[in-house]
């Protein structure tokens, strides 16, 4: 113990950066994994869709009029929680392209008050992936 308070009091900044960095991955993971709670697979979001699942697409409108999920509605990231579209009490599932920004806005949902707001795993990156159907055009 006494080469530990040693080594500690010849080395400071080589023990302070030691410590930062295990703050820093334990803050990461811990981040991950409450992200894990909320970002839902392919697959779980068909079943989610299939249960009544509002899916809210916050990509560009000239990418969303490209290809959607069937059912989906284009949204502006920015004004997700004041949408009228979207219930409280009916889960959400946000996708974008790759998972990226439909988790913030996910996030921003549940601050919202939105307790069922999700986010598609890999985006329509992930959908595609699996060959789950898309729909062209502004209108389903």
């Amino acid at each position: 113990m006494d080469r530990l308070l040693e080594f500690t009091n010849n080395h400071p900044l080589l023990v302070a950066g030691t410590i930062m960095m295990a703050l820093a991955v334990i803050f990461y993971e811990l981040r991950m994994r409450t992200r894990g709670l909320v970002a839902v697979s392919t697959a779980q979001a068909v079943q989610l869709i299939n249960n009544g699942a509002r899916v809210v697409d916050v990509r560009e409108q000239a990418q969303f009029d490209a290809g959607h999920i069937v059912g989906a509605v284009h949204a502006a990231p920015d004004a997700l929680a004041d949408d009228k579209r979207l219930k409280k009490n009916r889960p959400v599932i946000v996708v974008c392209d790759n998972g990226l920004s439909s988790g913030r806005c996910s996030d921003q949902l549940r601050g919202a008050g939105f307790e069922s707001a999700y986010s598609l795993r890999g985006g329509l990156t992930a959908w595609q992936q699996d060959n789950l159907p898309l729909i062209s055009g502004g209108k389903d």
